[in-house]
């Protein structure tokens, strides 16, 4: 095994980070232009109208992980300009998002995480799925979020005539269901209090833990997010790495360096 695992060169992690945020950021918003402005929902269609919605909800949790690399400075490495600026713009399409909040938030979860003042952590329910998630909604879906939804609905429904069933299944059902897969493969369970469990089983302290899942499973959860400890340990490797990373060993190996949030 190998703990320190050397990424690969800034050239190659800007090719794989932009080609892959493109593809996914790009079918999110061509099924969404297509559900939105083509897709005529009938009786007959039903099915394939929910399969859209079940991979416009998986695409949406991938946008906000190629954000998540990009408020680390790994979905670009050395550009931090074109990480805010790509972060900027999906983070405001996704739910109206501020990047620079969410990023200062996110930064400050790595420092804190599992204590008090750790934005993404419920001190008082650190093992009540529902009540923490209650808690991490409202941290993070405020005024600005709740208009710019508003505001999308608003012109879709009443100046561009799209019915609402088609907005509710197709555009705001996936994007309040990619928040909860987010939140509960990617904060949740990696994060939660386990009863019995020393120490609830936490390696370090990152207060972290991974999941024990294959690689396809890991990318259809939460985009590797659910390698948990490796992302705390390492927050430098991009998502489409850290099964490599974790194959290296960097979850189950104490790390002795120290790399920038």
């Amino acid at each position: 095994m190998n703990p320190h695992f050397t990424l690969p060169s800034h050239g190659f992690q800007r090719a794989v980070g932009l080609a892959l945020a493109v593809a996914i950021a790009g079918s999110w918003m061509a099924i969404h232009a297509y559900a939105m402005f083509v897709f005529e929902l009938t009786w007959s269609n039903w099915p394939f109208a929910l399969g859209m919605a079940a991979v416009q909800c998986w695409l949406s949790v991938g946008v906000f992980i190629v954000c998540h690399d990009a408020m680390h400075g790994t979905l670009v490495p050395g550009n931090p300009r074109l990480n805010a600026a790509i972060g900027t713009v999906l983070l405001a399409l996704y739910a109206g998002f501020a990047f620079g909040h969410l990023r200062d938030a996110h930064h400050t979860h790595h420092k804190l995480a599992g204590h008090a003042g750790d934005p993404d952590f419920d001190e008082q329910n650190p093992a009540d799925f529902l009540r923490w998630y209650a808690t991490f909604f409202r941290r993070y879906f405020g005024w600005r979020s709740i208009l710019f939804v508003h505001t999308v609905v608003g012109i879709y429904w009443l100046v561009l005539g799209i019915p609402m069933v088609h907005i509710v299944l197709l555009y705001g059902l996936p994007a309040l269901a990619s928040s909860v897969q987010l939140f509960y493969f990617g904060t949740f369970r990696t994060h939660r209090h386990i009863a019995g469990e020393p120490a609830n089983g936490f390696a370090d302290h990152h207060n972290a833990r991974s999941e024990d899942f294959s690689t396809f499973a890991s990318l259809a959860t939460c985009f590797h997010f659910g390698y948990h400890l490796e992302h705390h340990r390492r927050p430098d490797v991009p998502w489409w790495a850290l099964p490599d990373a974790r194959r290296a060993g960097v979850g189950r190996v104490a790390m002795t360096e120290k790399v920038p949030a």
